[in-house]
């Protein structure tokens, strides 16, 4: 185990944690016992204390063992964007046993059936304004008992934020089934759930992989594999009790459930809680909030930056400002600092650890990095071909041992067996992703092992590119695919998003130009395309590859 990055670990922690017998519902209990009438959930105005967040779940989770007839272990999806609901429900499922399948809110009925059928999904939690993805579903599939949610439920009736969206003000249309429900009516029935007998190692929560490398495959958690980063994540971001958080990543996404839900939980902190993103709306929560802590991506604080308004909001709260998915170009960092005066800490992690195994030391965290290896994690760097160990400073696939990584793809031996390796004692998982660690054990991601870009036998990263494309102050946004190219097998091709004031300023091949001058002459862009939009995924991922589709498919 590479152990160069002690002497930049943060000194106020210890670098071993050991992960509580306790479970992720556990951790509820004893919050609302210590702070019953604490805001627990801050909603557009509206508050819900850890006592009241206790009370519903509770009553939730006996509706669901009463009506919905779920038993311990069976698979419950949970289909809805940020709110109270999405928290209280994801706690219910665990409450009554069950395995908590969070789905992307922007999945199609297509999608989604793949996911009811993988799972064998009887039961589900849906908001309103999603209902018609899974209505075509109930013939054909396993999934009958639905539970539906209007946002609009959480809301004040005194005061009521300006910037909430329309899809949280509607209310809820009733839907004539007789396994269909309303989450009012649940709640009115106050059924209390059976005696709680959950265990460390109970699966609790089935993520799911985005699908790039082939169909999504389900990432089996536990109570103890989660605790695991819920623990590291407290200590390392400083948690408190009276921490306030904005939950602006979606909670279905693991970076936003274990760090903007599960850990302010245990931790007895407030969750500013917003349905989607608005940088509008973050400005003003951050503002009459006192948000201290916010975890994002990287897409969301350019977009936050770009704010024409910022200046007139009071960011003074901020002590925390973190996140991961994508690298945060150096430019927008350093924007950032200067605005709020705290440093961006980046970090790393997939579905199969449940969010992080690297974290920059919040004091001496480096832009563009991935981090240090977290609390009781050993990070290699290993050649792909031979899983031969290589050095500081060499290209190759991370590969992670530690308390957070997944037991297994549900219903997946043989991607199982493939997704890991034997070596020193250690079960180390394969992670897919290229990077290196610098002298001083800080490691950085160079792209995917699938993303690279062959052009004339060079490898080309993306990532690269695209972080010296953001040097240029006409660049808003960027992304970089390969596309086929007749001499160079492949060429590189990046799409940009223009900043506002550069927009009919500058041409495509003014940034050509610039580039050739900034990269080696191999990596520069050929080709540029600008675009108004880009396609993202919920969480905010730039997606790539269909971009790549895209130009594959017009090549042909």
């Amino acid at each position: 185990m590479n152990t160069s990055h002690y002497p930049y670990w943060p000194k106020r922690v210890s670098k071993t944690l050991t992960v509580p017998e306790t479970t992720l519902y556990d951790n509820l209990q004893v919050s609302a016992r210590r702070y019953p009438k604490k805001t627990a959930l801050s909603f557009y105005g509206a508050r819900l204390s850890y006592e009241e967040l206790l009370q519903q779940v509770d009553w939730i989770a006996g509706w669901l063992q009463e009506e919905m007839n779920v038993r311990q272990g069976d698979r419950v999806m949970l289909f809805m964007q940020n709110s109270p609901q999405y928290i209280i429900a994801c706690y219910a499922i665990m409450r009554a046993g069950g395995t908590v399948v969070p789905l992307n809110p922007m999945n199609t009925a297509h999608e989604l059936e793949f996911y009811i059928k993988d799972c064998e999904i009887s039961a589900g939690i849906v908001s309103q304004e999603l209902y018609p993805q899974i209505s075509p579903l109930l013939e054909g599939t396993s999934l009958q008992h639905i539970l539906i949610g209007a946002y609009s439920e959480y809301l004040s009736s005194e005061r009521t934020a300006h910037y909430v969206p329309a899809s949280v003000r509607e209310s809820r249309k009733p839907v004539n089934r007789d396994d269909h429900h309303g989450w009012q009516e649940a709640l009115e029935r106050e059924i209390a759930p059976s005696v709680y007998k959950g265990r460390a190692d109970d699966i609790v929560c089935l993520p799911y992989t985005s699908g790039t490398t082939g169909l999504p495959k389900g990432c089996v958690h536990t109570n103890r594999t989660i605790q695991a980063n819920v623990i590291g994540a407290v200590n390392w971001m400083n948690t408190m009790s009276d921490s306030v958080h904005l939950a602006t990543l979606p909670l279905f996404h693991v970076t936003g459930m274990l760090h903007s839900m599960h850990a302010p939980i245990f931790a007895g902190s407030q969750i500013a809680v917003l349905t989607r993103w608005d940088r509008n709306a973050a400005a003003e929560t951050i503002q009459s909030q006192k948000v201290t802590h916010w975890i994002n991506i990287s897409t969301m604080v350019i977009d936050f930056l770009s704010n024409p308004d910022i200046k007139d909001y009071d960011f003074s709260s901020l002590a925390s400002v973190a996140g991961g998915g994508a690298a945060l170009p150096k430019a927008v960092g350093e924007k950032l600092y200067k605005l709020l005066g705290v440093n961006f800490v980046e970090g790393y992690g997939l579905s199969e650890t449940i969010s992080h195994t690297h974290f920059n030391p919040p004091d001496r965290p480096k832009l563009q990095c991935l981090g240090i290896p977290s609390f009781d994690v050993d990070a290699r760097i290993v050649d792909p071909a031979t899983l031969r160990e290589l050095k500081a400073g060499e290209i190759g696939e991370i590969v992670v041992a530690g308390p957070q990584v997944f037991l297994e793809y549900y219903n997946r031996p043989e991607e199982s067996k493939q997704a890991f390796f034997e070596k020193d004692g250690k079960r180390f998982f394969r992670t897919g992703d290229i990077g290196r660690y610098d002298e001083e054990g800080y490691y950085f991601m160079v792209d995917r092992v699938k993303r690279m870009i062959n052009a004339s036998g060079f490898k080309v990263w993306p990532t690269e590119v695209e972080s010296l494309l953001y040097n240029h102050p006409a660049v808003h946004q960027a992304c970089v695919v390969g596309i086929p190219d007749p001499k160079r097998g492949e060429t590189v091709k990046a799409f940009i998003i223009l900043n506002e004031e550069h927009k009919n300023k500058i041409t495509e091949q003014d940034i050509i130009d610039w580039s050739k001058e900034q990269m080696a002459a191999y990596k520069y862009p050929r080709i540029l395309e600008f675009r108004e939009t880009l396609p993202t995924t919920a969480s905010g991922k730039i997606l790539w590859r269909k971009l790549q589709e895209e130009e594959a498919y017009a090549s042909k």
